[in-house]
């Protein structure tokens, strides 16, 4: 069997400020909601635009990075990989999340109109 790659690219808008978390033995976690826009025109010709959120997570340098830089609207472009994990929510149903852990980010700086 060959190998296989969990690798995923994401650009869009964080939903707002990063959220830190410093946890024992010196580790930070930082969690950022990233709105990723698309549009499409569906089978009548309309064009649909359609938001999707992904659960952005930062270790470490790169939480400290995220605390300072990201703020609500922040134009980001991130590369990492899925992780899946699951918990119990207070009603006692099992809940799924899918996250996206940061490996490299990119700041897209805005354009000045002339």
């Amino acid at each position: 069997m060959g190998s296989a790659t969990n690798k995923v690219v994401l650009s869009g808008f964080a939903g707002a400020d990063a959220e830190v978390k410093k946890l024992s033995g010196n580790l930070k976690l930082a969690r950022v909601n990233l709105a990723v826009n698309e549009s499409y025109k569906n089978s009548s010709g309309e064009e649909v635009k359609k938001t999707q959120w992904f659960t952005l997570i930062f270790w470490n340098a790169k939480a400290d990075l995220a605390e300072t830089q990201i703020k609500k609207g922040t134009n980001i472009t991130v590369e990492g990989r899925l992780q899946c994990g699951s918990y119990s929510a207070k009603d006692g149903s099992k809940r799924l999340t899918t996250e996206i852990v940061v490996n490299e980010i990119t700041f897209k700086v805005p354009e000045i109109a002339n």
